[in-house]
């Protein structure tokens, strides 16, 4: 599948489910969340890693996960499990699998490693070559540094994550409170961060999701931090708790008012540019000046809007001569 023919899907809520939890997996699948990723990593002690890949595989298989993008989150390259993680899952579940999302990710090689051993996979198990999607999360210092060329890596990339506390960690950040601002520290310490992965994936069509914030009961909370990396223009954001999902769909999609308006921005422009309209590069809409900048800016919120599922209220009127 070619880099421009990757689906863009709606990631607004990243669900982390553990995969060696039966109980979780089956509520994950009732939830709104756009996506859920089933995870072999973090969640999952070493000793339950190899029944886990199973349980995963059954669920995948059994589970009704209509209308969410189904990951798994295998363990990085570093690790003795990653390579069984990827032949277990991918072979017993790949038709019902959307995603393979690697953490850790340090350069493009990892990458490649895991487009190569997917392609195997497929060509031995007869799957579509090139379908499951990769998604790769930067958690240190030196996946940050090299984030274009990880970015650039694979036809098969989708998205590029944050993963805040295992980044803290690597560069000494003196905090214990995943992505909330430092006392002390007068600015967002994560600004930096988060734009220059935002940067590297609009350079490659990918889309950007912000990591978890672990103080899961208090929404307030995730509402704030959430609402700084949708403001730059992330597509989503990891949730750890059924009380996140919610918020997430919300701060991630446009307001209905800006949704309208973009569709009329939209409306408005294709009229006066054709023959009925006059031709013209630029009008009016309302007392705001329109024109090609204008009809950019409005696709980005229109196309949030249409992926969220909203419905206009509104409706463009031809103005008279």
């Amino acid at each position: 599948m070619s880099e421009s023919a990757r689906p863009q899907r709606p990631r607004r809520s990243c669900l982390a489910v553990p995969g060696s939890n039966p109980r979780f997996l089956e509520k994950a699948q009732g939830l709104p969340a756009d996506q859920v990723f089933l995870d072999l990593e973090d969640a999952c002690a070493p000793l339950a890693k190899p029944e886990a890949r199973h349980t995963i595989v059954k669920f995948l298989n059994e589970g009704d996960w209509t209308g969410k993008a189904r990951v798994v989150r295998v363990n990085d390259w570093t690790t003795e499990w990653t390579y069984r993680d990827v032949v277990t899952v991918v072979e017993g579940a790949g038709p019902n699998l959307d995603c393979i999302m690697l953490p850790k990710v340090q350069n493009a090689a990892q990458v490649q490693a895991l487009d190569l051993l997917l392609t195997q996979i497929e060509k031995t198990m007869g799957f579509e070559v090139g379908r499951i999607g990769i998604e790769a999360q930067i958690e240190n210092a030196a996946g940050l540094v090299n984030v274009d060329e990880i970015a650039a890596a694979s036809p098969r990339l989708e998205t590029i994550i944050f993963g805040p506390a295992d980044f803290m960690a690597s560069i000494n950040m003196k905090s214990l409170v995943v992505g909330a601002l430092i006392p002390g520290y007068p600015a967002d310490p994560y600004h930096y961060i988060l734009m220059r992965i935002l940067m590297a994936a609009r350079m490659h069509n990918l889309q950007a999701i912000d990591g978890p914030f672990l103080q899961i009961r208090d929404v307030d909370a995730f509402r704030e931090v959430a609402g700084r990396s949708a403001a730059l223009g992330f597509d989503g954001k990891w949730v750890l708790h059924p009380g996140q999902v919610e918020a997430a769909n919300e701060i991630y999609s446009p307001s209905q008012e800006d949704y309208d308006h973009a569709e009329l921005i939209l409306d408005a422009y294709d009229y006066c540019t054709s023959e009925a309209g006059g031709k013209k590069g630029s009008a009016m809409l309302g007392d705001e000046m329109i024109d090609e900048a204008s009809r950019k800016m409005a696709l980005v919120v229109a196309g949030k809007g249409r992926a969220a599922g909203m419905a206009r209220t509104t409706s463009f009127e031809v103005p008279e001569a």
